[in-house]
């Protein structure tokens, strides 16, 4: 293992030196092999006990540091100065044999930290199955996100609305620098914690940025940039994160933290699932323009360091159509075009429109039109159909091609809302069957999977899951 803890390294007041708590009776649920290789951390996989104990926060990971980061945030627009990890621990950096890389190794759910503002640092079991299951489909779903190397269950229990079996998750990320990270230190006027935390998130993330004329502007272009193309990767997935506080934005542009997500069924635009989003302020429809506003709180910072507001304001502006392009090339695939067009935009438009006001299923809908390429008899989707099908038959490949392309960009199967509570409620009984099933659909989404079509299926009217809650 070539582990490393540069966080750790940076002035104490970045962090806090923190223990975990031992599990009572820990018992793994998950190991991700395949990442633990990318890792570098394949000799662990042989040992089951092992790996148990130290995921579960009872051993820590030799040559590794345990600390609980600091961070600020807005949260729902209200700033709150001091956040951190609350329930949270980085455990150690692992450089990657394959790609050369560092990435953070931290468990959720390892007990109470110098953050924790009097909640108890635990997890339920819940969050811990779904955060494994989202952030690995979204993974494979071609998203930059953060992954899941293992899921232990306790063997406590958690008290929230009732009594819960606790969990560890591990996340792999390749840092856990937020919005708020900046912000924390730009609260407090502390210019040389914020510049010393600039040059470690370029040297780290955006390298090019060091050497160019103005360092700090070319690292804000690259983050507006990673954030446009992640909600446009969202939005053509029907992804609602749920919690887009500055403080789960990460610079890296890495979906970070699956609290109270959700993948849509039936489409809508001001569709909004978690509980605690009372207003709809990170609504569907709302997602690029509040990304655009957490990006503003980071220029915000860093021209403290660079106070020219003209240009930082120009590239906040480029946002939108930096995100718009990007959405529309991916839903122009999405509808079978080989390359984007203006005209694809008024047709994206149609379809939406068409599902919202028929209630149709989203992830289905597109694998039911990409049927209608080679079918007969009377059109499933109205006027549009001839209208879509006119504009795939005018380009090359036409409808063989339109195929192809459908295939490769619209998934079979999705960590569908009703499924994943199946999972957890499942897990409370020790029954791993629904999870196992589901990592199996999910890591091959575009693929039929014999016997497990049920898995993409929209939910019955009485499957339906309408609020999805945070784990704190």
């Amino acid at each position: 293992m070539n582990l490393s803890n540069s966080y750790a390294e940076l002035p104490v007041h970045f962090y806090a030196r923190v223990k975990a708590d031992p599990a009572p009776n820990p018992s793994l649920l998950a190991w991700n092999e395949a990442l633990a290789r990318h890792l570098g951390l394949e000799e662990l996989t042989q040992d089951r006990e092992r790996l148990t104990r130290l995921f579960s926060g009872n051993e820590p990971l030799p040559g590794g540091v345990t600390i609980a980061i600091a961070y600020a945030g807005h949260q729902f627009g209200n700033f709150v100065p001091q956040l951190g990890d609350g329930r949270a621990a980085l455990i150690a950096e692992a450089i990657s044999p394959v790609d050369g890389r560092t990435y953070d190794i931290q468990l959720k759910g390892s007990g109470q930290t110098p953050f924790s503002r009097n909640g108890d640092g635990k997890s339920p079991l819940g969050p811990v199955i779904r955060e494994y299951l989202v952030s690995e489909a979204m993974h494979r779903l071609g998203v930059p996100t953060t992954r899941s190397l293992a899921a232990v269950a306790s063997g406590g229990i958690v008290m929230r609305d009732r009594v819960h079996p606790g969990g560890v998750l591990t996340r792999v990320a390749t840092s856990h620098l937020r919005v708020g990270t900046f912000q924390f230190f730009a609260a407090r006027n502390d210019r040389d914690a914020l510049q010393r935390l600039a040059d470690y998130a370029m040297a780290r993330h955006y390298p090019d940025a060091v050497a160019a004329d103005r360092p700090l502007l070319a690292f804000f272009s690259a983050v507006v940039a990673a954030q446009a193309k992640l909600v446009a990767h969202w939005m053509a997935l029907g992804f609602i994160h749920g919690v887009m506080n500055t403080d789960n934005t990460a610079i890296s542009g890495e979906t970070l933290d699956y609290g109270p997500c959700a993948f849509m069924d039936e489409f809508h635009i001001d569709k909004v699932f978690s509980s605690i989003d009372e207003r709809g302020r990170y609504a569907y429809g709302q997602q690029a323009h509040m990304a655009q506003w957490n990006l503003a709180r980071l220029a915000e910072c860093l021209m403290l360091l660079d106070g020219t507001t003209d240009e930082y304001e120009a590239l906040l502006a480029a946002f939108q159509a930096d995100f718009e392009t990007r959405y529309f090339a991916l839903m122009s695939r999405k509808l079978g075009f080989s390359e984007p067009a203006d005209e694809h935009k008024a047709l994206v438009t149609a379809w939406l429109q068409r599902l919202q006001d028929n209630q149709l299923d989203y992830t289905q809908s597109f694998r039911q039109l990409a049927s209608r390429l080679n079918a007969d008899g009377p059109p499933l989707f109205g006027d549009f159909e001839a209208r879509w099908l006119q504009q795939i038959d005018s380009q090359p490949g036409g409808r063989q091609e339109a195929a192809r392309i459908m295939a490769t960009s619209n998934p079979l199967f999705i960590p569908r809302n009703h499924q994943v509570e199946r999972a957890i409620m499942a897990a409370y009984e020790d029954d791993l069957s629904v999870f196992n099933e589901l990592q199996q659909v999910l890591s091959a989404p575009f693929q039929e999977h014999s016997g497990l079509t049920q898995y993409a299926e929209p939910p019955r009217e009485n499957e339906r899951v309408l609020a999805t809650f945070c784990g704190t």
